[in-house]
């Protein structure tokens, strides 16, 4: 379907979903329950969180906010402890085996904290650390900054190596079976580098990179570019597709299980097959930065303003199943536990969202959400 067609399909969508499953006598949609809501900090009137909340194995959930604050919530929802780091907090963070976390900060500075709260060890950068790190099986850590470097620190907080980009990396790395570590950056490449930090192919894009990888189940690569197009390509650098939706957003892609991809762009949400065809779209009032999450049959993602849905996987999908209602936009991207419950940073509130009917754990895929899996590894097959 060429972009014409594609812009009236959703000017269509738009218009019968103004009022959320109403048009045309449609019945409204389910609404899911919300178990808790957390507010990121009791004195401070902005605190907005675009920290995408990563899970622990015993249910701990972690994210940051605007003002540097790093929390630890309980499964119930209450404040498990906080750490002050010196800046803002865009980085998402990711739980290593240990239960060690890892995130960035715009302090310059890479911090891992205890599962305590107690900090463990700091590594200093040259500038902004907006990237979120990934973790290989040997426990190495990757991660990139605003200083034009990619860094690989052992778990003790020592460089193992750095690779020097020449250009900004904000883009979060995602590790692929054999090892390889991918990333874009702001030089227009998307990158791939061995685990000892030299390069193992590079490709060149029309646009910066910003967003981040998702890894198919045969090692396909996809993300998206700000020349508009995402990318599918394959696992020795050649290029397999790219499918031009116009999109300049951060809207890092994910997967569900047939390898179809969904990402946010400036005026929908958008599903790609495999194959690189489109399959639908649902319209959007402003740019989508936050990715979306696959569940068993379905997508779950933001519309704004102020709405978190739910769409059976489907060619073309009429109106939602189920619609949360938020008080503010949703700021970070979408995280599924195994009980299905849905975490949502939405400004300066983080929600537990519980779907209706049977829970609906994450789609078994190898990218069903932003950074592969609700500890943040960024690595396929954890």
């Amino acid at each position: 379907m060429n972009l014409f067609r594609q812009r009236l399909v959703m000017f269509a969508l738009v218009a019968s979903t103004s009022l959320v499953g109403q048009a045309w006598g449609e019945p409204l949609p389910l609404k899911a329950t919300n178990l808790w809501v957390f507010r990121f900090t009791d004195n401070e009137i902005y605190n907005s969180s675009s920290s995408t909340p990563a899970i622990a194995l015993d249910g701990t959930i972690y994210a940051g906010s605007f003002h540097g604050i790093f929390y630890a919530v309980t499964p119930a929802g209450t404040e498990k402890w906080r750490f002050k780091a010196g800046r803002e907090i865009k980085s998402s963070p990711a739980i290593a085996d240990d239960g060690t976390i890892y995130f960035g900060s715009r302090d310059r500075k890479f911090y891992a904290i205890t599962p305590t709260g107690k900090m463990k060890w700091t590594f200093p950068t040259g500038a902004w650390v907006d990237s979120s790190p990934a973790i290989a099986a040997d426990g190495t850590i990757y991660f990139g900054g605003w200083d034009k470097f990619f860094y690989a620190l052992n778990p003790d907080g020592s460089e193992k190596w750095r690779f020097a980009v020449g250009a900004i990396v904000d883009s979060s790395p995602a590790i692929a079976a054999d090892g390889t570590i991918y990333f874009g950056a702001h030089d227009k490449k998307f990158y791939a580098l061995k685990p000892d930090g030299t390069v193992r192919w590079t490709f060149l894009t029309g646009g910066q990179i910003v967003s981040s990888p998702a890894i198919g189940k045969t090692g396909t690569v996809y993300f998206t570019a700000e020349d508009g197009n995402l990318y599918a390509v394959n696992p020795d650098g050649t290029e397999k597709w790219h499918y031009h939706s116009g999109s300049t957003t951060e809207s890092s892609p994910i997967l569900d299980e047939a390898d179809d991809v969904c990402f946010g762009k400036s005026d929908c949400t958008v599903v790609v097959s495999a194959a690189g065809q489109f399959l639908w779209l649902w319209g959007s009032a402003v740019a989508l930065d936050i990715s979306q999450a696959a569940v068993a049959g379905h997508f779950y993602f933001s519309r704004p303003w102020c709405q978190l849905l739910g769409f059976t996987s489907a060619e073309r999908p009429d109106h939602p199943d189920w619609r949360a209602d938020l008080p503010s936009n949703i700021s970070a991207s979408l995280v599924v536990d195994a009980k299905g419950v849905v975490y949502v940073c939405s400004e300066t509130r983080l929600y537990a969202i519980q779907p209706p009917g049977e829970p609906s754990p994450p789609a078994k895929s190898s990218w069903p959400m932003f950074r592969a899996n609700t500890r943040h590894t960024g690595r396929v097959g954890d």
